[in-house]
């Protein structure tokens, strides 16, 4: 057994065993270590299923590349993998259903997945068992299917080992030890007693470069080795295999061809054939998650008792869909532990506060999921970015305020949310108010409906203030909601009076000491601001694609307030507080980083009548010129008062029309909330939620963390020269330049349908062909028409360029519009008064 290796791999199922096998073959010397067997943890009773369908960009890249990968493993091994090409049928029973499908596909045609659209009648026609005269159409893929998860595993090992990867079964970690270049990992054998498998008490050290977990089921044990949280908890999952089914024994023998992986999502299960009878997988309510802090010792292949009480209306529905099941017996039962996360994905990539150290954790769709993650996370680690954003898979975009609790009670949330409507504006309740800000209740009771961004909530926009608990709810769909209309007023108020944003989620850094401005020059893009200013700056990856985008308020010489995307928190704090350790690790001066996030509230007020509003409430020896351009010009800041409440205030409005962030202590939040709600009043001052500010900052083609700016595209290739400075020497800077443009982010103008907006996930086209994808969308009400930002080939992004946009299956008249088509001259912005 070696005792040194470039990378360790701890967990032998099969994404573990997809990691050793990609990180081998990009070249590093790997080694995998398995407490029991392989595949003895959820891959052993896994279905094996494999379904494309996600309305993630990424996970939909990585399900794609699982399942072009295993075709190849035999060719590559010998080793037949058990892949059944019969295809994926999802059906709708609903025209809504429908909706989600036309959507999916949207995001299936950006990443090359194929896929078709079947009517009832041609459902009928190809599988007659099927009763299909309540169905309105289905989703088919037809190059897919399901695998043996044990076979794909075993395949993935063997080309592990033939590329020169170890395998070791029966070793259990004990300890982690970062050595500052090194992770020394204590394992203990593990042996067979009684059944169940226990220490012996013999101690193996191995030192790794590099560790990566997939653990599974023992993600808890694992968070407590390494001093972090991970919100990766098992759910039961429970499906049985009937009898042969005589009818479907009769077609077979026919040489009829095998029924495609069927899944009727709104009675929330799937079905395949299993040896002449069915695999019947429901995805009920009321599942349970189990090992919220460990898994017994004596639990190891082993099963749960089956709950048929529970899954009783799905097992209805089964056979109301194949009547021909209705006196088929039961022939097996599995109920086993399934890991998911509070949104679904997987926990990818660097865990919180470690070096070297790789999460790959919390897959509810282990096997689907394997080939790719192993792929693109090796790219990660060989290369220092993948091809693909993987920043949605993130383990770091749970910050701390995560408890065991709020994982357990979410994850349980997801499981039976698997086949529910995922509407692109679906805001889900478990665990719901948790972190709030001062002024909650006051907004609710203004009408708020809220969403939750890192725990927080805020509102989305605000409703009728007598509307019903399900009011949110009901207004969610895949075209215009119920909420559209108030956003839609939110968005012209802002343009014609004023709008009152609450900003209080914004992440809040503040970073000082003697070697601050030389730590910030080197790790952002743009030029420091001067002290009084501000300025919005990028900080780089190692591929020199956009990692973080700050707005710098710098307070003092050697001081600086860094505001980040509300969302990444936890993200943003790891980034930096790492680059700021290797800084002084170099030689940099010292500096201390404070996680500001929690002491300041943040309001921000724009609109027309923005400076009207504020000059009624600020305490100045001369009021009315305090919030002029010649005192407080556009990008810059400026302490004032507010009535009683000291506030930080930064002259930017993410909306494009006058206006400022008042950044004040939180405590204070109900006082000035009050304040500008009077003070605004006759000045026409209307609240404004999270959805019309998405709008507006689309018309100023203000890019976004998280759809426009990521991992997979440079500042440059994002149109943001101006805020790089080529100057001088930064973080990620020759990367950048090497890797050119690929592709540039334009803002489009859409004559789309009169009931719907583009999501952001839709693909562009010219002549047919796919040239680019959308990553936000929307309605502009300064132009009356859907609105959306994207990214297409460089030859396209000149203003004027006529383009299609694919929505729900038709293509759409879309133009490139010049940057910021709304005040391209920022003349509303820098008005004087």
């Amino acid at each position: 057994m070696k005792t040194h290796v470039k990378a360790l791999v701890v967990g032998g199922g099969a994404v573990g065993v997809s990691i050793a096998y990609h990180l081998a073959k990009a070249g590093w010397e790997t080694m995998l270590v398995e407490r029991d067997e392989l595949t003895s943890g959820s891959t052993w009773h896994a279905a094996g299923l494999l379904p494309l369908f996600n309305m993630s960009y990424a996970t939909t890249h990585i399900h794609k590349y699982s399942v072009d990968f295993y075709k190849t493993l035999e060719a590559e091994t010998g080793l037949n993998a058990g892949f059944a090409i019969v295809g994926n049928l999802r059906m709708a029973q609903t025209q809504e259903r429908m909706d989600e499908y036309m959507l999916y596909s949207s995001v299936a045609e950006t990443a090359g997945v194929y896929h078709e659209f079947l009517s009832p009648k041609e459902m009928k026609e190809r599988w007659p068992l099927m009763r299909c005269d309540d169905l309105v159409g289905a989703l088919f893929h037809p190059q897919d299917g399901y695998i043996n998860p044990a076979d794909v595993t075993q395949a993935m090992a063997k080309g592990a080992r033939q590329r020169g990867v170890e395998i070791n079964r029966k070793l259990q970690v004990n300890s982690y030890f970062w050595t500052g270049d090194e992770w020394i990992v204590t394992l203990e054998k593990m042996v067979e007693k009684g059944g169940m498998l226990v220490g012996s008490g013999e101690l193996v050290e191995v030192r790794a470069e590099h560790v990566v977990t997939a653990t599974g089921n023992h993600a808890q044990r694992t968070a407590r080795l390494l001093g972090i949280k991970i919100p990766a908890i098992p759910v039961e999952h429970q499906y049985v295999v009937t009898e042969p089914d005589p009818a479907l024994v009769a077609w077979r023998a026919a040489g009829n061809p095998e029924h495609p992986v069927l899944r009727d999502s709104d009675a929330l299960w799937y079905v395949r054939e299993e040896r002449g009878g069915w695999i019947l997988g429901p995805y009920e309510r009321n599942a349970p998650a189990r090992f919220l802090y460990d898994v017994p010792e004596s639990f190891r292949a082993d099963l749960f008792q089956l709950d048929l009480e529970r899954i009783e209306n799905e097992y209805m529905s089964f056979i109301h869909r194949l009547p021909s099941s209705e006196t088929v017996g039961l022939k097996d039962d599995f109920n086993g532990p399934i890991c998911y996360t509070p949104d679904g994905n997987p926990l990818v990539g660097p865990a919180p506060g470690l070096r070297n150290m790789w999460l790959a954790e919390g897959f509810s769709f282990g096997i689907t999921a394997a080939g790719g993650t192993g792929h693109y996370l090796a790219q990660l680690m060989t290369q220092g970015e993948a091809e693909i954003d993987m920043a949605s898979l993130d383990p770091k975009r749970y910050g701390s305020w995560m408890t065991t609790e709020y994982a357990a009670r979410k994850n349980e949330e997801c499981y039976e949310h698997v086949f529910i409507l995922h509407h692109p504006d679906e805001e889900r309740t478990a665990c719901r108010p948790l972190r709030t800000a001062p002024n909650y209740d006051a907004q609710k009771a203004l009408g708020a409906q809220f969403g939750q961004v890192n725990g927080w909530e805020r509102p989305n926009y605000y409703g009728p203030l007598d509307a019903p608990a399900s009011f949110d709810h009901d207004a969610r769909s895949f075209r215009r909601g119920g909420w559209w209309q108030y956003a839609r007023a939110e968005a012209a108020a802002l343009r014609e009076t004023a709008g009152l944003i609450d900003a209080t989620a914004f992440t809040k850094h503040l970073v000082r000491g003697p070697g601050a401005t030389a730590f910030l020059d080197a790790f952002t893009c743009n030029k420091l601001p001067k002290v009084g200013r501000i300025n919005l700056t990028y900080a780089l990856t190692e591929a020199g694609t956009t990692r973080t985008e700050y707005t710098i308020v710098r307070l003092a010489e050697n001081e600086y307030y860094l505001v980040s995307a509300g969302a990444w928190t936890a993200y943003d704090a790891d980034f930096l507080m790492k680059s700021a350790e290797d800084f002084i690790a170099a030689g940099g001066g010292h500096l201390d980083i404070h996680d500001v996030t929690t002491q300041w509230g943040v309001f921000a007020i724009a609109g027309p009548n923005a400076r009207a509003i504020l000059n009624e409430v600020v305490k100045d020896a001369v009021p009315e010129t305090v919030l002029s351009n010649k005192r407080f010009p556009w990008l810059s800041w400026r302490n004032i008062e507010l009535g009683m409440c000291p506030v930080r205030a930064v002259r930017v409005a993410y909306t494009g029309e006058l206006g400022w962030e008042l950044h004040h202590p939180i405590e204070m939040s109900r006082y000035l909330w009050n304040l500008l709600l009077e003070a605004g009043e006759k000045h026409g001052l209307k609240l404004v939620g999270a959805r019309a500010q998405n709008w507006l900052r689309q018309e100023k083609s203000y890019r976004a963390f998280g759809t426009e700016l990521g991992r997979d595209a440079t500042p440059l290739e994002a149109g943001l020269d101006r805020f790089v400075d080529l100057e001088k020497e930064f973080h990620g800077k020759a990367a950048m330049l090497d890797t050119g443009i690929r592709a540039k982010c334009v803002t489009l103008l859409i004559d789309g349908p009169e009931d719907a907006d583009p999501w952001g996930k839709e693909a562009l086209l010219l002549d047919g062909e796919k040239v680019g994808r959308l990553t936000s969308g929307g309605y502009s009400v300064a132009f009356g028409k859907s609105i959306g930002m994207g990214y297409v080939r460089p030859d396209l992004a000149e203003p004027g360029t006529k383009l299609k946009v694919k929505m729900r299956l038709q293509e759409w008249d879309a133009v490139v519009a010049e940057d910021s088509p709304h005040d391209p001259s920022n003349s509303r912005i820098r008005v004087d008064g």
